[in-house]
């Protein structure tokens, strides 16, 4: 197999978590389906602080705007699960990430 199928099939388990994470989702602040949804955002954007208010759909984080400084921004999600899965990247780094979070949730898939 070459490395963009397993970039692939990397990327369409860890959409498959998300969908699931969103379905099955536990309210509690720092469930550990939001500690991954907060990560995948701070992955993204490079993001500190990030809050995800399911009810609103919103997201509430920081961005870097310059060296060691940040603004916060709010935004509306109209699909949270949609939005989530727009942020995963084919980088290296990021795929590193993704492999750390199937391991997390003990998510293998065939290499």
């Amino acid at each position: 197999m070459n490395n963009n199928t397993n970039q692939n099939a990397t990327l369409n388990e860890v959409k498959s978590l998300i969908s699931y994470s969103i379905y099955n989702f536990d309210s509690e602040e720092n469930s550990n389906y939001n500690l991954m949804h907060r990560a995948i955002i701070k992955k993204y954007f490079d993001a500190k602080n990030v809050k995800i208010n399911y009810k609103e759909q919103t997201v509430d984080l920081k961005i870097p705007v310059g060296k060691r400084k940040y603004t916060g921004i709010t935004f509306e999600c109209q699909d949270l699960e949609r939005f989530l899965k727009s942020c995963l990247k084919k980088d290296e780094k990021s795929m590193d990430f993704y492999h750390e979070i199937l391991n997390h949730y003990n998510i293998y898939h065939a290499a």
